[in-house]
């Protein structure tokens, strides 16, 4: 029994090094924020929602419990007086016609791959930001004639920083290898710098950590070649001698075609909220 103790704590003392937090979206615009705890600060975080939580339906509150709950927990990591006040950068790629007008496209959420937001919420996101005050600037995103996000306005000098906001806007936060759904976490060379690619646009792309390593296995190769559909594409080999290629997310539809000249065509905006946006020109 003794040594089954020792075994357990043992395990315990490995999981506790694993603690994090992660965030995946769900149906209805809504995202699970997960947190895995050691057991102790796990059960005193949830304790004292609960507490809360009865005192104020005990003073009258009409939330349920696990209304206030969400609401506690939202105003006690971000320090806001009101859950729907949160000041923190939120990133929202949404095109014009969807922003300014009665267009139907939705918005992308680059911070939390994979979700989508009805064009009707982002507007509602955008008006309480407005009428919050929470919105700090607005940035605009060009598309070429083929659709092709080119380059982003700025507060500051164009810098590794902001390519790796662009890379992340272009490939819409999920990692560009076929069929991977993982999040970016590294900003990869696709012609490696030490064979002398160049840090730009066209020979940068998005990858998770495990493609990223992977990627640089005896037998693989990657380049940057144009395609029909004018987006962004890789073609990577395999050592099987098989051919896959990578093509970058479609931005949002434009209210207008793009003409000969760049002009803004997607939202990309930041409520605190930093509000990136475009207009068309």
């Amino acid at each position: 029994m003794r040594l089954l103790f020792e075994r357990i704590a043992r395990r315990n003392s490995k999981a506790t090094e694993a603690r994090r937090v992660s965030i995946r979206p769900t149906p209805d615009t809504m995202v699970y924020l997960t947190g895995l705890l050691p057991v102790a600060p796990g059960v005193q975080a949830f304790a004292a929602l609960t507490k809360e939580a009865d005192r104020l339906i005990s003073d009258g509150d009409a939330r349920t419990k696990g209304q206030i709950m969400a609401d506690l927990l939202v105003e006690r990591l971000t320090g806001q007086s009101h859950a729907e006040d949160v000041g923190v950068t939120v990133d929202i790629v949404i095109s014009d016609e969807s922003l300014l007008g009665a267009g139907h496209a939705p918005a992308t959420l680059p911070d939390v791959p994979g979700c989508v937001i009805p064009a009707q919420i982002a507007r509602e996101i955008i008006a309480h930001a407005l009428r919050a005050q929470t919105i700090s600037f607005i940035r605009n995103l060009y598309a070429d004639p083929a659709g092709r996000l080119v380059a982003m306005t700025s507060r500051q000098r164009f810098a590794p920083d902001g390519l790796a906001d662009f890379l992340a806007l272009r490939d819409q936060g999920i990692c560009r290898t076929p069929w991977c759904d993982a999040p970016i976490r590294h900003i990869d060379h696709i012609t490696p710098s030490n064979a002398g690619g160049q840090t730009s646009v066209d020979n940068t792309q998005g990858l998770c950590q495990a493609c990223h390593h992977a990627k640089q296995a005896d037998g693989w190769t990657h380049h940057v070649i144009d395609d029909e559909s004018g987006r962004h594409t890789v073609q990577t080999t395999t050592p099987t001698g098989h051919h896959h290629r990578s093509r970058a997310p479609a931005p949002p539809t434009p209210a207008r075609a793009p003409t000969a000249r760049p002009r803004p065509a997607i939202a990309y905006y930041r409520p605190a909220f930093d509000l990136d946006y475009v207009a068309a020109a």
